[in-house]
């Protein structure tokens, strides 16, 4: 591709679903601001799909067509990008690495392939010289990836946290609001069109997690291994616990969360990062973000605290996401991929789950009976744990819920206070026990 060039960017576009359908929309109703932005024109030359002749919502544009050889895009040498909305791995991996090695550009919304295995990626695209750009692969609409690899690159960032799944959000939203049960809420969003028929990668974290790798990846510039990562959903979150949290002052929230702890050697960053439902106290921003939407909050040394908000899917947003990638694209801007200069990104320094320290909301369901109050504390005691605030509640089917927050802790010692709790005899059933974020 000449720079500077005048010509059309030509585009192959691979998949025709909701998103593609999306920008194949706003290609043909955004040309005139696109050639005003860029100085050049969008040219969609083709669509890799399965069945030519399956209906579609969107229009192609005159001069476009369908294809089902994905060879037809990798390797027409008019096309100067490929954009990636098939999802999936095996197939869309194989189709990004052929089509860097016939000198595209790459434009995806991929965030599971680029968690999982997209490091060899980088690692080509570096060497090609070729641009991958992949802002709709975390959050939709909402421009934290660009944010992180250009707007903040003079800051240290000490922070970032979120909500990074709109489904698990419907879920807990409902929940909340209206007092719903986890099976109900989940049912209503899968008719509304919010969760797949199996919600597996968004109730159970994983989601949420890919996303959170690769902005771990452009705010300090290592690599996390996703198998390393910490991951925890919300399946089977008792309404009991979302109503409870909310006499504490605190509202549930899927979290997505990535911070420096103290302890590393010189010039060496140690990163606590997972996925995991925490009670947000009901004051700060991210517990009100509600229904499908995200919301990222980065702490910065230099700019501080900052919040972004938004639409995390949907045909446009995402759409729109992938259409500001084209445009710099266009711009034939040189490629910053990972928004790092350096060639292989150094493995990340990893603090182990267990040694994480936080407050923490307790549930128990114990026995009414003398001393049981007495016997819990002496247990929590015993790993260094103090509690701040007790409730014990009037019994709810089998035994009386005990509820208590605790001073900060670590992961390790409120694992093995609880273990003792169950050793000793004193629960009904496994207790309820979730991290908690911010405070009066």
């Amino acid at each position: 591709m000449t720079r500077n060039s005048d010509a059309p960017l030509v585009v192959g576009l691979a998949g025709f679903g909701t998103v593609g359908g999306g920008l194949v929309r706003l290609l043909q109703e955004n040309a005139d601001i696109i050639k005003r932005r860029v100085g050049r024109d969008i040219r969609l030359k083709k669509v890799l799909v399965r069945t030519i002749t399956k209906a579609r919502a969107a229009q192609l544009p005159p001069g476009a067509t369908l294809v089902t050889d994905p060879r037809s895009l990798t390797d027409d040498p008019e096309i100067d990008v490929l954009v990636e909305l098939i999802g999936g791995i095996d197939h869309a991996r194989d189709l990004i690495d052929r089509a860097l090695d016939q000198g595209k550009h790459i434009v995806t919304a991929n965030k599971a392939l680029l968690a999982e295995e997209g490091l060899e990626l980088f690692h080509k695209a570096a060497r090609k010289k070729r641009i991958l750009r992949y802002e709709a692969s975390v959050a939709g609409a909402i421009p934290v990836v660009e944010a992180l690899k250009a707007s903040l690159t003079g800051n240290r960032i000490q922070s970032l946290m979120g909500i990074l799944n709109g489904t698990s959000n419907y879920i807990l939203s409902e929940m909340t609001s209206n007092g719903m049960e986890f099976d109900v809420a989940l049912q209503q969003a899968q008719r509304l069109g919010y969760a797949e028929a199996d919600p597996s990668l968004d109730i159970d974290g994983h989601d949420a997690a890919h996303k959170l790798i690769l902005l771990i990846r452009l705010a300090y510039g290592v690599h996390y291994p996703y198998t390393a990562l910490s991951v925890r959903g919300i399946r089977g979150l008792s309404a009991m616990d979302i109503r409870l949290a909310r006499e504490f002052g605190y509202r549930i929230k899927l979290i997505a969360q990535v911070r420096e702890a103290l302890g590393g050697e010189k010039d060496q960053v140690r990163l606590e990062a997972g996925v995991f439902p925490a009670l947000v106290y009901h004051k700060y921003l991210l517990a009100r973000v509600g229904g499908v939407y995200n919301a990222v909050r980065v702490e910065a040394n230099a700019a501080g605290a900052l919040f972004f908000h938004g639409r995390g899917a949907g045909d446009l947003p995402t759409a729109g996401a992938v259409l500001g990638d084209l445009l710099a694209v266009a711009r034939d801007e040189r490629p910053n991929n990972t928004g790092f200069a350096d060639k292989v990104l150094p493995k990340a320094c990893i603090v182990p789950p267990e040694e994480w320290r936080s407050c923490y909301y307790v549930r128990v369901m114990v026995q009414d009976a003398p001393g049981v109050l007495r016997d819990l504390s002496g247990c929590m005691a015993a790993e260094g744990i103090s509690m701040a605030q007790v409730i014990q509640k009037s019994g709810e089917g089998q035994g009386v819920p005990l509820v208590f927050m605790t001073h900060e802790t670590s992961a390790r010692a409120m694992r093995d206070a609880l273990q003792r709790t169950m050793d000793s005899g004193l629960l009904k059933e496994p207790a309820v026990y979730l991290r908690v974020l911010g405070g009066e």
